[in-house]
Formats: C-alpha cells, structure tokens, sequence
C-alpha cells in the first residue's frame, strides 16, 4: 500500500514541477526565460516543448492518460537532454542536464508502472 501512494505521490510532484517548467517558457510566469520574465517565441521548438511540459505535466499530475503522456514527454527529456546538454559534456553535472535526465527516468517508469491509485486514470477504469 505504501510503494502505491508513493508512486502517486512520486508522479503528482514530478507532474507539477514540471509543468512548472512549461509555464516559464509559454507564459514567462516564475521569472520566464532567462529570469526576465521572457517567452518564447510561438510554434518555435522551445514554445513546442513549453506546451509540452505544461500540459503534460497537468495531465501527469491529475493521473490522466499517465502512461501515454509520460512516455511522450519522456521523449522530449531525452531529446532535450541529447541536443542541449550531451554536447557540452559527458558528465550531468557538468553539463547542466541533470534534470533532464531525472524527469527522462522518472517519466519512463511511469509509462511502465502507471499512475497509481490517486489518480483520474484509475477512478475512470473502475466506473
């Protein structure tokens, strides 16, 4: 019982953080890009990414369609890991991709382990 809600707990706080990330760069909310309170540019592969992290982060954090989404947005972890962060270095740490790498990992055990038992997926499969 405990290990479940972890999972829940695990995916609710991934799914905001993350969405957090989205909205700094679609509505330059919590400092915006670059911490002027910038956007990005629309339909540009950074505003791409920005809706990305912010609806799929709400929809993680709400438990809903958890698997598809994290697989999807655990592409986009690694996509961003492997352009912006692998060429300025193997190490993470280093390279500044340490968090890209923690939501890639975290988001594909979702697409295997589900959401949860706190979650809107799991309240629309019993009905």
């Amino acid at each position: 019982m405990a290990q479940s809600l972890g999972l829940s707990l695990l995916r609710m706080v991934a799914g905001f953080t993350f969405s957090l990330h989205g909205a700094q760069k679609v509505f330059g909310v919590f400092g915006g890009m670059g911490g002027k309170g910038a956007t990005a540019a629309v339909f540009t592969q950074i505003w791409t990414a920005g809706v990305l992290e912010a609806a799929g982060g709400a929809l993680i954090l709400l438990g809903l369609c958890t698997r598809p989404v994290a697989f999807v947005v655990c592409g986009e972890m690694a996509v961003a890991y492997f352009r912006a962060h692998a060429p300025r270095g193997f190490w993470p740490i280093l390279n500044g991709g340490e968090l890209a790498a923690l939501y890639c990992f975290i988001f594909l055990y979702l697409v295997v382990a589900g959401a949860g038992p706190l979650s809107l997926d799991r309240l629309i499969r019993k009905k």
